[in-house]
């Protein structure tokens, strides 16, 4: 019957900045934009016109009082009875029977006929609060529900006698110290029809459903609180299977967490192009870029890739239904049915007209809730501006963007580019606010048209500033290398084209080179044989050289030898004479 764990609740009341109690709603959203819930034991109006969700914010106030906060409730009722309350509020998820027997609420209903009811004397409200409070006693309320005002005072022309029992019956119910919802019916130029109601309540919150281009949307506004702060602007609101959910105004401050975890986009030759690392998780990354350009298809890639690290993907499509969309990325060889059987991969598939764009808002905040994907995957953005003016559609994505970078979720928007338009540029203006950005465009070129891809940005990464030929193949996408011709980037058959010339030219180049490689070898091995022969003619008069040389030492070596022998006789013969002279003048 509730979406949240009543485990994490806190039953004691909240207190704000300045010390006002509160009694939480349990409804997401409005705890958050009142800091806390409405004033504990004391009196909050909610009006609105008709159809705004008067009676079922009330109720709900109740009901999430009872099963979640462990305080009992009574709901006096003046226009339905309990078993008509019970039936409108079970579409919404709310058993009011089965809390009814358990004496967690009380419905009392009223009836008043306005034509039955005449004013003699002084008007009287003791019959009201001896039954208020006969059933506040029954199970020890502790918050009240009065729906609507309108019908216990409408009948009562005397300004001063309605002014002083609304005065006394929220006094009464301040004295019974319980938290008091009175809902009533919105005025001409006035909040309330009596515009007094407004006067006397510590709180007064205004619904609008209001319709523009045959849309409607549903907002809240905080018109005043005593003693506290709060919210002021104007918040949507949704009314699901779920009950009542809103969703605050993004906040002012831009104080998200930051990751420097890196994911795989799918596509490893993007990765590269992203430092070979992918998207930072829990960054926006918007893919652009005129109608066939394969958008979608990148977004598919990503939501295959997410999914095989078991993580969950949400696909928000606004032009493709799930089936359509399966079948379709079969064809490039993208088989998410798996993902979907697994619980990985969520589709919400719906056309953006069928709501307003603050309803949008208000559902994909829920889904997400519900889901928690770690990737969210909005295709295409585009169609938002056919929901409301270029301000609103960026107010609204901005609102997006925020609340999934405080969760560190990641996004992956696609935006279709008019091919009128300039391709740098969205139609919801949220281009400044992305991480990643990358552009797709058609490349046209000898009668052909092809797909390029490049990345126009991307923060806090050193990104390739090539342009590469995007292909969708049977087995995924693929990037080319980047190619330049003459003329700039080549795809298609102009590059086959190119490379089957360039090729030729280096096939040319290489013939040519081979020749005169041949023609180099000969000249060399002509040179060395003449080098060849220049050292042999060489190393032959170095030989007859070095002969003579030797030949020259030996003669002189034998010269040597006689000179020596020479010598030796003419020394042995003076020695021969001087003996024989000797010997003749002893004779003498």
């Amino acid at each position: 019957m509730g979406r949240k764990d009543p485990s994490k609740r806190n039953p004691v009341a909240m207190r704000g900045p300045r010390g006002i109690e509160k009694s939480a709603t349990g409804i997401p959203g409005l705890d958050e934009i009142t800091d806390g819930g409405f004033p504990r034991g004391r009196p909050t109006l909610v009006c609105g016109s008709a159809g705004c969700g008067k009676t079922l914010m009330a109720m709900e106030f109740l009901i999430r009082g009872a099963t979640e906060f462990g305080e009992p409730g009574v709901f006096m009722a003046f226009e339905e009875t309990a078993t008509e309350l019970a039936e409108n509020v079970r579409s919404l998820g709310f058993d009011l029977d089965e809390l009814i027997r358990r004496k967690k609420i009380v419905v009392d209903y009223v009836h008043i006929e306005a034509s039955e009811v005449e004013e003699s004397g002084e008007y009287d409200l003791e019959g009201l609060f001896i039954r208020l409070g006969q059933a506040i006693d029954s199970i020890g309320a502790k918050r009240v529900v009065l729906d609507t005002i309108e019908v216990l005072f409408g009948a009562l022309p005397n300004v001063m006698v309605l002014r002083s029992e609304l005065r006394r019956l929220f006094r009464w119910l301040k004295a019974r110290r319980v938290t008091a919802v009175v809902t009533g019916e919105r005025g001409d130029g006035t909040l309330t029809r009596q515009g007094m109601e407004e006067y006397v309540s510590d709180c007064v919150i205004l619904l609008d459903h209001r319709v523009n281009d045959q849309v409607s949307t549903r907002r809240l506004r905080i018109v005043k609180y005593r003693g506290t702060t709060h919210g002021t602007n104007e918040y949507p609101f949704l009314i699901d299977e779920a009950g009542i959910s809103v969703l605050p105004i993004t906040a002012g401050t831009l104080r998200h967490a930051v990751s420097d975890e890196r994911i795989s986009s799918g596509v490893p030759a993007l990765d590269s192009m992203l430092a070979g690392k992918g998207y930072h998780r829990g960054s926006s990354i918007l893919i652009s870029g005129t109608a066939g350009t394969g958008k979608t298809s990148l977004a598919a890639q990503f939501a295959d890739a997410t999914c095989r690290r078991r993580e969950r993907c949400l696909y928000f499509a606004f032009e493709e239904a799930e089936s359509q969309f399966l079948r379709n990325m079969r064809s490039i060889g993208v088989d998410l049915g798996p993902h979907v059987r697994k619980g990985l991969l969520r589709f919400h598939a719906s056309r953006p007209t069928l709501y307003g764009l603050e309803t949008h808002l208000s559902i994909m905040h829920r889904a997400i809730h519900s889901f928690k994907p770690s990737v969210v995957i909005i295709d295409p953005i585009s169609n938002f501006s056919s929901g409301g003016t270029r301000s609103e559609s960026t107010a609204m994505l901005t609102r997006l963007l925020d609340q999934l970078k405080s969760t560190q979720t990641t996004v992956l928007m696609t935006n279709l580019t008019s091919g009128a338009g300039s391709l740098e540029n969205t139609e919801v203006g949220i281009s400044s606010l992305v991480d990643s950005w990358l552009l797709l465009r058609d490349i046209e070129l000898n009668g052909e048209r092809n797909r390029g891809m490049y990345v126009l940005k991307a923060r806090g990464t050193a990104h390739s500033n090539q342009i590469r030929e995007f292909l969708l193949t049977d087995h995924g996408i693929e990037l080319q290398d980047a190619y330049i011709g003459p003329g700039g980037v080549l795809t298609g058959s102009s590059r086959i084209a190119q490379e089957a010339r360039e090729q030729a030219e280096a096939r040319a180049r290489g013939e040519e080179a081979d020749s005169k490689r041949r023609a180099l070898e000969r000249r060399q091995q002509a040179l060395d044989a003449q080098i060849a022969g220049l050292r042999a003619e060489f190393e032959a008069e170095q030989e007859d050289l070095k002969r003579s040389l030797q030949q020259q030492a030996s003669n002189e070596e034998r010269g040597r030898d006689v000179q020596r022998k020479m010598a030796t006789s003419r020394k042995v013969g003076r020695q021969a004479g001087g003996r024989k002279r000797d010997t003749e003048s002893e004779a003498r």
